[in-house]
């Protein structure tokens, strides 16, 4: 890998991008960054580049959300979420580049047809609370899509938004649940030999972007609309995935 200045035009601003939404959105679109570092160097050496960056955002977003989260909702996620992050680190053993490249893209595209679908009334999310193995259940998938892509807001997204939560809550608890995931990961993408010193010198290079995009996003939750907010997100996670897809294939 090479840390030249197209790099840091590239992870810079998809840096920022995932301080902002961790720190302001739910997390559900930081992991456009991944697929954004994806396009540029191999999708493992991403996904060790974003992982301490994502746990530096993790760790500047606690104070401003401490004890506003639901404490029932992030037990449930990640008593479900650590089996999901052990067949992650499995698969993660036996799959090529392409296969991630492949995975990354379709979970990026996937997204935002799930969210178009709930846009449009195509797709519906419960308006009662899910029950205790809900959570369990959403909880595997999000510690899994987590491990492979640092996917794992819109999983967890679908079962606490039956929940019934308001804005800075669900905020919280994302921030909560991601904390814990994310050191959970830590550990398997260590013996894995996914950080490596050249992931290391752009985590150095790039926790500036992290930790400002975290404070941006703190600040924009009171006053920048969800709405317009995700829908850069879309068109940067349909063009991203996409290439990603056709990347794999090809």
């Amino acid at each position: 890998m090479i840390l030249d200045l197209w790099f840091l035009c590239i992870a810079g601003p998809a840096v920022l991008f995932a301080g902002i939404s961790k720190g302001g959105f739910g997390s559900g679109a930081a992991f456009a960054s991944s697929s954004v570092l994806a396009l540029v160097i191999e999708p493992g050496m991403a996904l060790g580049i974003m992982l301490p960056l994502l746990m530096l955002i993790d760790a500047s977003t606690l104070k401003p959300y401490w004890g506003k989260w639901g404490v029932q909702e992030v037990k449930l996620l990640v008593l479900g979420g650590i089996p999901g992050v052990v067949l992650g680190a499995l698969l993660y053993k036996i799959a090529s580049p392409d296969f991630f490249r492949l995975l990354i893209g379709g979970i990026s595209v996937g997204f935002v047809i799930w969210q178009w679908g709930r846009a449009a009334g195509w797709i519906r999310v419960a308006r009662r609370a899910m029950p205790t193995w809900a959570g369990v259940f959403w909880g595997a998938i999000t510690g899994f899509t987590s491990f492979v892509s640092h996917a794992g807001g819109p999983p967890a997204a679908i079962y606490l938004l039956s929940r019934g939560l308001e804005k800075t809550q669900f905020q919280a608890t994302t921030v909560l649940l991601f904390w814990i995931i994310n050191i959970i990961k830590f550990i398997p993408y260590a013996f894995l030999g996914i950080f490596t010193w050249d992931t290391m010198t752009a985590d150095l290079i790039l926790a500036p972007f992290a930790v400002i995009g975290a404070w941006i996003g703190v600040k924009a939750h009171r006053f920048i609309s969800q709405r317009q907010f995700f829908a850069l997100t879309y068109v940067l996670l349909l063009v991203t995935g996409s290439k990603l897809i056709w990347d794999g294939l090809t």
